[in-house]
């Protein structure tokens, strides 16, 4: 068995509402972890995701800390470098497409705004850490990745950043306040933007 802590704690991007991403490693499953706070996988299974470039693997190679082994091993370091990233042409599709569909139901009925913003912001910083892994060996595994890309970057305003990060915390963990109409109109004001930068990266990579 192997534990691992990853994500923003290892970053040191806690901010309130960040939770602690936990990584169990097991033979086949454990029921000991409770999925609610774990991400349990097999070692079969991390080593196929190793072997196909799949972003958790590079995120797990790049940003996982050892938090125990019964083994005194560490498994994520011995697996190396992940292979290379090739899946950038569906996945790049897959997230596109949940911002297209959250920004029309957006344009039509606001009762669902919180979780709409919260797939809108998803769909983009997913997009920007794929499009990081796409062009190069340095991804970018922030929750404002979509700000990493250098000449690439998204340029949001403050207001609407703050907006979406709060949307997706208040809709994963129940933690904060719900956006107002103004809130929510002041993000779909900026859509378009959001969109022609999505395009732009869909066109470069």
């Amino acid at each position: 068995m192997h534990i691992y802590v990853y994500g923003s704690v290892c970053r040191g991007e806690v901010q309130p509402g960040s939770d602690v991403d936990m990584l169990a490693v097991v033979e086949g499953s454990d029921a000991r972890f409770d999925p609610a706070v774990f991400s349990q996988y097999a070692y079969s299974q991390l080593k196929e995701l190793w072997a196909e470039g799949n972003p958790f693997a590079w995120h797990l190679a790049q940003e996982s800390r050892l938090v125990f082994a019964d083994d005194g091993s560490d498994f994520v370091q011995e697996l190396g470098q992940p292979a290379r990233y090739r899946n950038w042409a569906a996945d790049s599709k897959k997230f596109y497409q949940l911002f297209l569909e959250a920004a029309d139901i957006l344009a039509v009925r606001r009762d669902t705004a919180v979780f709409e913003l919260a797939t809108i912001f998803l769909a983009v910083r997913n997009l920007a850490i794929c499009y990081s892994l796409d062009i190069g060996d340095s991804p970018v595994f922030s929750r404002r990745a979509f700000e990493g890309l250098g000449a690439d970057s998204l340029c949001l305003d403050a207001k609407s950043r703050r907006i979406l990060e709060d949307a997706r915390i208040l809709s994963t963990r129940g933690f904060g306040v719900p956006p107002s109409e103004g809130d929510v109109s002041a993000v779909v004001g900026r859509l378009s933007d959001v969109h022609r930068w999505m395009c732009a990266l869909m066109s470069k990579a």
